[in-house]
């Protein structure tokens, strides 16, 4: 394992106040407070368009603000070069697979890992983990079916262990078996002490995963529900050890 990595004090793990973030010249954040504390799992709901998906790549690092503030992980999201910095420390399932068709599944993985400074190690453990193993680790990403793309670009975010797992639509495109070793990873996930975010409309199972719902609309939040997690003053220097990627395989 390499060393645990250490981030800036902050009141949250996510803090955002009156966000505007635009999709074009449409403000798809249109002035979205938000606290997420360390270790929370929240569930974001809401219609198609409500923003939950932008939210998502704006504490990302990937879409700049408009106007308003945040602060990821302690990074100023405001500043271009903390923008940046966040992203080694993030994990994103979207919609897009952020895959290589040329690569194959274990190049894919151990590139996403090495990006985020973690060792090879936790690549071949992620893949293992996500049922890619055995011939499937070194075909080409292209050749795979649609599902076992989305195991491996799932594999990829396990393998950089990150400090904040955000998940859009997590279980679309498989089947049950991972639709389940989805829901476990993100149990383990908060159990090690990562805070996980996910948008999804099935509502019932993922609420399993996050108790606490925030609902969406108009790019605000319109409504917030369930159990929250007291925020501590500060989130303690040293990440917590979010190893469980590897730990966890048989």
């Amino acid at each position: 394992m390499g060393p645990r990595r250490r981030y800036p004090r902050a009141v949250s793990v996510v803090r955002l106040r009156n966000a505007v973030a635009l999709a074009g010249r449409f403000p798809a954040l249109a002035g979205l407070d938000l606290d997420v504390a360390p270790g929370e799992a929240v569930l974001l709901q809401g219609p198609n368009g409500a923003g939950k998906t932008t939210l998502l790549r704006v504490c990302a690092g990937l879409l700049p603000l408009h106007t308003g503030e945040a602060t990821i992980l302690g990074h100023d999201l405001t500043r271009s070069p903390q923008r940046r910095s966040l992203r080694r420390l993030v994990g994103l399932i979207g919609h897009a697979s952020f895959l290589y068709d040329e690569l194959t599944a274990w190049e894919n993985t151990r590139f996403w890992a090495r990006a985020a400074r973690v060792d090879d190690a936790s690549a071949d453990a992620a893949l293992v983990r996500m049922g890619i193993d055995g011939r499937l680790r070194d075909l080409p990403v292209g050749s795979m079916s649609a599902g076992q793309k989305r195991r491996v670009s799932i594999a990829a975010v396990v393998a950089r262990r990150p400090q904040l797992w955000l998940l859009d639509e997590p279980h679309a495109g498989l089947d049950q078996d991972g639709r389940d070793v989805v829901d476990q990873l993100v149990r383990d996930a908060t159990q090690a002490g990562a805070t996980v975010m996910v948008a999804s409309h099935e509502i019932e199972r993922a609420q399993a995963m996050a108790p606490r719902r925030v609902t969406i609309a108009g790019g605000i939040v319109v409504a917030d529900t369930g159990p929250r997690a007291v925020t501590p003053a500060a989130v303690p220097n040293s990440a917590p050890d979010t190893t469980f990627g590897v730990a966890n395989v048989g």
